[in-house]
């Protein structure tokens, strides 16, 4: 079977047909969305809640994921595919071990101009981990780096 995904339906062309095209009602919609482009560079403190992610998860795995959830969050949250984990934030999510991950962590994002000429993209987000001794009310805050 293959199967053609357009912008209204979903067609299915299987041998049983014939080359005849049967057209059923989509599952969803393509939207194509541009991609925008954040040039300016910011640095921001999130509080990112790493239980999300590793709940239900196989002990070997719970690290590891906790760390692809922070990646993935800085790639939402800056817009920049390249994210840098720096290595005290890296030796928090692993200092209780691989099966017990803090269930949430303080971060620090900043977006960064790269330095390297021939990188595919001129911004990249640096984490970094922001001590705090409690997460009560803590907002998402920007930071004026002097």
């Amino acid at each position: 079977k293959t199967d053609l995904v357009t912008r209204d339906y979903t067609i299915r062309l299987s041998k049983a047909t014939k080359g005849r095209v049967k057209v059923k009602q989509p599952l969803f919609k393509l939207y194509y969305i541009s991609k925008m482009v954040k040039t300016d560079l910011v640095t921001r403190d999130y509080t990112i809640q790493l239980s999300k992610a590793t709940k239900g998860q196989q002990f070997k795995r719970r690290a590891p994921r906790a760390i692809k959830a922070i990646k993935k969050f800085a790639q939402k949250a800056m817009g920049t595919s390249d994210v840098r984990i720096d290595s005290n934030l890296n030796k928090k999510v692993w200092s209780t071990g691989m099966k017990n991950p803090p269930t949430r962590i303080r971060v620090r994002l900043s977006r960064k101009r790269n330095e390297d000429e021939d990188a595919d993209e001129s911004l990249y987000t640096l984490a970094q981990l922001v001590e705090v001794s409690s997460f009560k009310g803590l907002q998402t805050e920007n930071v004026l780096e002097a």
